[in-house]
């Protein structure tokens, strides 16, 4: 079978392009191998019509099952590849292949943690990833950030925004250059170069204290983590030429959200943008429109 449009990553970006290409009556097969980064946040505090929050893991629930309704089709599964074929494009699995006229790629980002059990749960409530997104929620309150030299300093300086009581854990006790240590001690934010051993949490979401490897306790209710080695996930678009930037971002047309690559398209965090839920929404529709745009042009050429 060949479909209209194969989309690799069922997060929020792809979910939303399926939506809408769903509801152009197009065929689409939407790829996806579970373990998402929309997955991890239990509350997002930040979008237009949930002042309660909503988590990730809803979205993808209720937006799977909204677009089953216009006959999109799921597969768990993991793509190794995409290739050109002479009817559009193939995607590679380890049990199959699967062709598409027109590729959309919404693989993300995975998300270094450290690796404590007890922080996924706290995710969105009590422990945050984007300042963006969740700076709000730690309005004039101690907050810890558990991160990786420059990265984690750099993310303690912009928290200072909404709260003067910082503290900087470096976790993997990387180096921070002259710079990051100027901006730290300009803010009064003390350095911590100890590895995080656990956490203690209360109702499973709620941080009440760090504890340090070398058996120091912090005592804190909001923390921010900042941990090098997160992963963009677009290895796979290198055998099709797709651009990407040098940090492995893939380059698109702000307007229609396509590579450098003819039929080839690209949306959320695999994408040069702000990582916010909102944007990627935004992103699968607007790529949406610009794949039926395509697909219409196409057929327009083969009718007599």
């Amino acid at each position: 079978m060949i479909f209209d449009c194969v989309i690799i990553g069922g997060g929020i970006a792809g979910l939303q392009a399926a939506i809408q290409l769903g509801r152009y009556d197009h065929k689409i097969l939407v790829i996806d191998k579970g373990g998402g980064r929309s997955e991890l946040c239990q509350e997002y505090h930040n979008l237009l019509g949930w002042p309660d929050g909503v988590s990730g893991e809803y979205f993808r629930t209720i937006g799977r099952k909204q677009a089953e309704q216009y006959g999109v089709e799921f597969i768990l599964d993991e793509v190794k590849d995409v290739v050109k074929s002479p009817d559009g494009f193939q995607a590679i699995t380890d049990s199959s292949a699967f062709c598409g006229k027109r590729m959309l790629i919404a693989t993300g980002i995975e998300d270094r943690l450290p690796p404590i059990d007890r922080i996924k749960p706290c995710l969105g409530k009590s422990i945050f990833l984007c300042p963006d997104c969740d700076g709000y929620e730690i309005k004039n309150k101690k907050t810890v950030v558990i991160g990786s030299g420059n990265k984690g300093a750099g993310m303690a300086a912009v928290l200072t925004y909404w709260s003067k009581d910082i503290l900087f854990i470096n976790h993997d006790k990387t180096d921070i250059d002259d710079k990051h240590k100027h901006v730290l001690k300009k803010h009064n934010i003390p350095i911590y170069n100890e590895k995080v051993s656990d956490i203690q949490v209360v109702n499973e979401s709620s941080l009440q204290s760090v504890q340090l490897e070398n058996g120091k306790k912090v005592e804190v209710k909001h923390a921010f983590l900042a941990m090098s080695g997160s992963k963009v996930n677009t290895t796979l678009t290198k055998s099709l030429g797709v651009e990407r930037l040098e940090n492995h971002h893939i380059n698109v047309n702000p307007r229609t959200k396509e590579t450098n690559i003819p039929h080839v398209f690209a949306v959320g965090d695999a994408t040069a943008h702000s990582q916010l839920l909102s944007i990627a929404m935004g992103d699968g529709a607007q790529a949406a429109i610009w794949i039926h745009k395509s697909l219409l042009s196409e057929r327009g050429k083969h009718t007599p």
